[in-house]
């Protein structure tokens, strides 16, 4: 649905990274993030708060449930995170290697 129902261009190149229920059911806490890093977080959050009422209705429309969860839009920095470590590993193998 982001990528082909979506036309918001704040909501490019972005993907979901994890998806939270609650146990009444009453909220759905939604972890995004974007292949440019949290530069865009803001923007995102703000596309994503714009299209959160269209996104709850099709997705109602499409799981049965009685009653839906609102849905909650979180920034995750895990892939920026992972991105950080990998590169702070290699400079370490490399230091290494030239000893």
């Amino acid at each position: 649905m982001l990528l082909k129902q979506i036309n918001d261009p704040r909501l490019a190149h972005i993907f979901v990274t994890d998806v939270t229920v609650d146990r009444e059911l009453a909220y759905a806490n939604i972890y995004v993030s974007a292949v440019e890093g949290a530069s865009r977080s803001k923007e995102i959050l703000e596309g994503l708060e714009s299209a959160s009422g269209f996104l709850r209705r099709e997705l109602s429309a499409r799981v049965e449930l009685r009653a839906f969860p609102r849905l909650r839009f979180h920034w995750d920095p895990t892939p920026e995170n992972a991105a950080h470590m990998e590169d702070l590993f290699k400079k370490i193998k490399e230091e290494e290697e030239k000893k």
